[in-house]
């Protein structure tokens, strides 16, 4: 398999700018695996798909605003991209930056707001360590002086109404520079709908990072392993896993955290730690019974993975009805039911 083989058409037109008024007015796909067929609904008619015994597994990671901006030492703007802290004492971020090229080793960038950084290393794709020179608590400082980090076929600069609406009504947990975009759909209301059709809910956290700005890369699909994500799940919420019969995953970073876990052990326990699983067509799924997921990029890993749940062809045949039947796309856009 290549990249190319989980390509299609686009219209730009189609990428969601901007998020609906009503966060549960999206369209929703429903694919049935077993009848290899596809149907139009509205995501308010989720709940109808769910039975008792069900458990809608959410991620609760919270995105922080993770995009900054500033100066460099000898003149000159700068844009950073916090991925994810690295280092024992928290003050080393992970971050890709611009201009790329004009940023070495040893410079000193100093943020709006007066919080300053020394870059202290690169990695192999780019990406900068910047260690921050504050003793304050630096989740407290993105949150004062950084951007939601809107993905960059967004074109438009975040707004203040984003902090709310690129954020799921159950995130808690700080530390993801992109949305689980999946659980943007759900209300209160949807998910006390969703109790009431008998279905439990866990919480599991995986950290979305680096990957979700890199294009996939043929090595990766010959390694089978991705960019490293940190993931998390409590005891309290895998018994309440292990109890169900089918597992709900709501967007594609639930299903990267349950089977990760299950390739550890015999069955879901507490468990935490780095994942680079790369789901792709062949995989055995363990745990992940139906899935939530919006529309991904061409080309990616997202979409590999949606492919090796739903079946490639069904899965491309099915985008290829979404872009003629209008759905919206990305981040902001519709969803797509697999069960």
């Amino acid at each position: 398999m290549t990249p190319s083989d989980f390509d299609f058409e686009l219209p730009e037109h189609l990428i969601a700018q901007e998020p609906l008024e009503d966060r549960a007015a999206s369209r929703m796909l429903v694919l049935d695996r077993a009848a290899q067929s596809f149907e139009d609904r509205s995501f308010r008619d989720f709940p109808t798909y769910l039975r008792p015994g069900d458990c809608l597994v959410l991620n609760d990671s919270r995105v922080f605003p993770a995009r900054l901006y500033g100066k460099r030492s000898g003149g000159g703007l700068v844009e950073a991209l916090l991925l994810s802290p690295s280092g024992q004492h928290g003050r080393e971020w992970q971050a890709l930056v611009r201009p790329g090229r004009r940023l070495r080793t040893g410079e000193r960038i100093e943020f709006d707001g007066g919080l300053t950084a020394v870059i202290t290393a690169r990695g192999e794709l780019g990406e900068r360590t910047l260690r921050f020179e504050t003793d304050a608590d630096l989740y407290g400082e993105f949150e004062r002086i950084g951007h939601v980090p809107l993905p960059p076929y967004i074109k438009r600069a975040d707004t203040a109404a984003d902090r709310a609406r690129y954020q799921t009504v159950f995130a808690r947990d700080p530390g993801s520079a992109a949305a689980p975009t999946a659980g943007l759909h759900f209300t209160p209301e949807i998910l006390d709908r969703c109790r009431a059709a008998g279905a439990a809910t866990a919480f599991v956290t995986l950290h979305v990072g680096l990957g979700t700005f890199q294009p996939l890369r043929e090595s990766q699909i010959e390694a089978g392993r991705l960019h490293s994500e940190h993931y998390r799940i409590t005891a309290e919420n895998a018994a309440t896993m292990r109890a169900a019969r089918r597992l709900v995953c709501i967007g594609t970073t639930s299903v990267r955290t349950i089977e990760t876990a299950l390739s550890r052990a015999d069955a879901l326990e507490a468990s935490e730690g780095e994942t680079d699983i790369f789901i792709q067509p062949g995989f055995a799924f363990r745990g992940a019974g139906a899935m939530l997921t919006n529309f991904h990029l061409p080309q990616t890993s997202l979409l590999m993975l949606v492919s090796a749940f739903a079946g490639r062809d069904l899965a491309l045949c099915a985008y290829r009805h979404a872009v003629e039947a209008g759905y919206r796309f990305f981040s902001y856009g519709d969803c797509m039911l697999i069960v």
